[in-house]
């Protein structure tokens, strides 16, 4: 789901905790190395975004953080910020050509470009948590 993130709304909040959990507690973000990304480029983006992003004038880039049942992939766009909320059993991944991951939940997409290690290094992170953390339970299906 593409929720606008700009304010502290408690149903927005409800909706992101329902759907991918509470943030990590401080301890725990210490012990897994930090939970959030190095800035990301943005190359391509699905027509819904992309109508977002077109606003304005800016550089387009985001940054994504983890939760225990998934990630939100956060944008700015004029002086809003937007938040893709997306499950860990609805995230996929993928290495293209170029250092470019494209990041899919259902039909929205993100292109990012990934020119550091550390980028590289912040996938790899979300893709073992998500092999070893996030099993679907039933009612998410």
């Amino acid at each position: 789901m593409l929720l606008n993130v700009s304010y502290t709304d408690k149903t927005v909040t409800k909706k992101i905790d329902a759907a991918v959990g509470k943030p990590f507690p401080l301890k725990e973000r210490f012990a897994m190395g930090g939970i959030g990304s190095p800035k990301l480029h943005i190359t391509e983006t699905s027509i819904e975004i992309q109508n977002l992003l077109i606003l304005d004038n800016n550089l387009n880039t985001c940054n994504i953080e983890m939760r225990p049942k998934g990630i939100i992939l956060r944008f700015r766009s004029l002086l809003e910020t937007y938040g893709l909320v997306i499950p860990y059993y609805k995230l996929k991944l993928y290495k293209g050509d170029f250092a470019i991951y494209s990041i899919f939940k259902d039909h929205y997409f993100i292109k990012v470009r990934s020119d550091t290690k550390a980028i590289q290094k912040y996938f790899k992170k979300v893709l073992d948590y998500k092999a070893n953390n996030a099993q679907p339970s039933i009612e998410d299906l």
